[in-house]
């Protein structure tokens, strides 16, 4: 396939794929961004072209990636639309997770071919962007025969990848919003716990990181439900009553989601093995009624 790849936004994400494709042969045509600082930093690791235009990069291009921030990408390839920069056989991508292939949809008039290729991973610098695109697992969505390109691409970086319908994109990048973002907020959640009882935050975050990390690795290594332990998939209910009074007394305010996230686990520890029906319903009978206190205290 051939392997002249522009980029529009030199963002984070669209500087990592063009150093990592870069080093694995591709040639990097060109890249813009309408900060022209932007597009030092890829500049400066590749050596490419800095071009004035996003016309000219899609013009240099067979593929073409625009990775700026979300709400630009359709007006993006409105604008080339409109100038007519696109070419019969380009395949046109972002790396967009909330956004489906659709809002590329204007390409298509040209004989272009359209592809979401997201990686499900987190980015928070260029440096470990470039350092954990490869290997990452991606979805890809779009025209079903520019599916070859895309492959070749995620394995090019060594990833590996399913393919999801249009429709379904929001469905798909909640979830990955919920593994992410959720839990920062879980965590962060967790170390309340531990700050209500005197300890300070910083040492709460740091001795919590072990067990978060452990728990990881059980997921990885034996999957959900198996990875569940603690009393809920023990059927240990006294623990969780002690919880639940303790809460009461000593931090209130984490008794809402405590409770909605014990009621969600009890059907994982269904699921498990470890409890049947009736200690799920006994579970859930206490976490209900906390819940029902909680809303007429509200």
């Amino acid at each position: 396939m051939t392997r002249r790849i522009g980029i529009i936004g030199a963002g984070v994400v669209g500087t990592a794929v063009g150093v990592v494709l870069s080093q694995q042969g591709y040639e990097i045509t060109g890249v813009y961004d309408v900060k022209s600082e932007s597009t030092q930093q890829i500049v400066d690791r590749i050596a490419c072209t800095t071009y004035s235009s996003p016309q000219e990069v899609s013009r240099s291009a067979d593929i073409l990636f625009i990775t700026t921030s979300d709400t630009a990408i359709e007006s993006v390839v409105e604008e080339l639309a409109a100038s007519h920069a696109f070419h019969a056989g380009q395949v046109l991508i972002h790396m967009s997770g909330a956004q489906s292939s659709e809002v590329l949809d204007k390409a298509k008039q040209f004989g272009v071919r359209v592809l979401s290729v997201h990686p499900l991973q987190s980015f928070a610098s260029t440096d470990m962007a470039i350092k954990n695109l490869p290997g990452s697992m991606f979805s890809i969505e779009g025209d079903n025969d520019a599916y070859d390109t895309a492959v070749c691409l995620v394995e090019t970086l060594k990833g590996e990848y399913f393919f999801i319908n249009r429709q379904a994109k929001p469905l798909y990048h909640a979830g990955a919003c919920v593994v992410s973002n959720y839990l920062v907020t879980l965590i962060d959640f967790g170390v309340k716990f531990l700050e209500s009882t005197g300890i300070p935050k910083s040492m709460a975050t740091k001795a919590l990181i072990p067990l978060i990390q452990g728990t990881v690795r059980n997921i990885e290594n034996i999957g959900i439900p198996k990875a569940l332990t603690g009393p809920i998939a023990r059927g240990d209910l006294n623990t969780v009553l002690k919880h639940l009074d303790c809460l009461e007394e000593m931090a209130p305010e984490l008794m809402n989601l405590y409770s909605w996230l014990g009621y969600y686990t009890t059907r994982i520890a269904l699921e498990k093995g470890t409890i049947d029906r009736n200690c799920m319903e006994e579970f859930q009978t206490a976490f209900i009624r906390e819940l029902n206190q909680f809303e007429s205290v509200s």
